[in-house]
């Protein structure tokens, strides 16, 4: 399904990321089972194997080349769907520990397949955000709360800092063309103070990363529930 092991490498090499056999063959069952899954539950529009290595593989993966994640780091990814980037990340850096959060059934049955058969371990969540950040046990839990979303950073910020412990970080992967000052109230209301604004190409696009240190703790009254946030952003 990927490109085939050696042609992986080097495009891995482009990005400065190594890539092992073993590593490989995961990520190849990783792309078989995405594909054929998707044919029935919609998951993604990437199905092409060197689109699905460069945009969903290498782009998860460079999470961990541009942001300092530590060892055996708790991670939990808001709105994971197909699992990105937290399931190529474990792949990676086998010594991280994810949770995987959605509020689709079809994608955590589909995730939950899909770790059985890579051999991986991951907490599954199904549900709400908003619902699950102020649960005692996930609150305020994690080293690393992470999310690869096309909703504003003042949305994403409410959603994913809750979970972060202080001395923690939220990681938001973004297109380029997004005024993040916007949502810089809200990560300043829910205890983050903005760290790195990094840009880097893939391929012919361009992304971000933007890390966001937990600095204090969040007040409990946020995460807000969803129609209050619907209503209106912080």
């Amino acid at each position: 399904m990927l490109p085939e092991f050696e042609l992986s490498c080097s495009k891995f090499e482009q990005y400065g990321l190594t890539l092992d056999r073993a590593t490989y063959n995961k990520l190849d069952n990783y792309a078989q089972y995405l594909v054929s899954y998707n044919e029935n539950v919609n998951l993604t529009a990437i199905t092409q194997p060197d689109e699905i290595l460069i945009k969903h593989f290498i782009d998860s993966i460079l999470l961990c080349k541009y942001a300092n994640i530590p060892q055996n780091a708790s991670i939990i990814d808001v709105g994971t769907g197909a699992g990105f980037p937290s399931v190529p990340l474990k792949l990676y850096r086998p010594d991280i520990n994810i949770t995987l959060l959605d509020s689709l059934n079809k994608r955590i049955v589909f995730l939950q397949n899909l770790c059985d058969l890579l051999e991986i371990n991951a907490e599954f969540i199904h549900g709400r955000a908003e619902d699950y950040g102020k649960k005692t046990e996930y609150r305020e839990k994690f080293d690393v709360s992470c999310a690869r979303a096309v909703a504003n950073m003042s949305l994403l910020s409410e959603l994913c800092l809750p979970f972060v412990k202080v001395g923690g970080q939220f990681l938001s992967m973004k297109g380029p063309s997004e005024d993040i000052s916007a949502g810089m109230n809200a990560v300043k209301l829910l205890g983050g103070e903005l760290k790195d604004d990094i840009a880097y190409g893939l391929e012919a696009d361009e992304r971000r990363i933007i890390i966001i240190d937990k600095i204090s703790q969040t007040s409990p009254k946020y995460p807000r529930n969803s129609s209050q946030i619907k209503k209106k952003l912080l």
